[in-house]
């Protein structure tokens, strides 16, 4: 019967340890996948918005100089499926949004020339408030996903943009963005190609 106990108590000592042992692994590895991933999403997300912060410059630069301007579109749409492929449904579904403002604010402006007819500081501002309404609702997203202390910005940060005084009169139709204004947003200069193929 001593045997038997001191078996009993080997092999469940053995079993716990190795139970300890697979159960530490499996958090430890699960602890590395969320540090993978989320760097992965950092990475992403800057990128997406370093590439909106370029074209719009571009845009902004043309239009007030009165020169032609160009952008590689192929470098837009990396980012956007980089950052989609990565980001939680949430900040997916914004990047989505962001896209689309964008892609309306080219749209809208395809017959735009603007050695020519340029658009005015103050006007280029007002047509950039939708897309910069989607960028501030994703800049939000983004920074909740990274993780809940960080808390929202009430004003877009970066971008070609501006603070035109009448964006919070422009808002007032459509608080957090996610209405259709964005898709259908005007703007200030012609596509030279395609935003992202949307």
């Amino acid at each position: 019967m001593e045997l038997l106990d001191v078996v009993v108590t080997t092999v469940g000592g053995a079993l716990a340890a190795t139970a300890g042992v697979v159960v530490g692994g499996m958090l430890a590895r699960r602890a590395q996948d969320r540090h993978w991933l989320r760097d992965r999403q950092l990475v992403a997300y800057q990128d997406l918005l370093r590439e909106y912060a370029t074209f719009s410059m571009i845009l902004r630069r043309a239009h007030l100089g009165r020169t032609p301007w160009d952008y590689d579109w192929g470098a837009w749409s990396t980012a956007l499926m980089s950052a989609s492929l990565v980001a939680p449904s949430a900040v997916a579904a914004e990047i989505d949004r962001f896209g689309r403002a964008v892609h309306g604010l080219l749209d809208a402006t395809a017959g735009v020339d603007t050695t020519t007819t340029p658009l005015s500081q103050s006007d280029f501002e007002q047509v950039m408030i939708a897309p910069a309404r989607a960028h501030l609702d994703l800049v939000n997203a983004m920074r909740r996903s990274m993780g809940r202390q960080q808390r929202p910005l009430s004003v877009w940060l970066g971008g070609a943009s501006g603070r035109p005084p009448h964006w919070r009169d422009a808002e007032v139709g459509g608080s957090s963005g996610h209405d259709d204004t964005a898709s259908s947003a005007q703007a200030g200069t012609a596509s030279r190609g395609d935003p992202g193929g949307r």
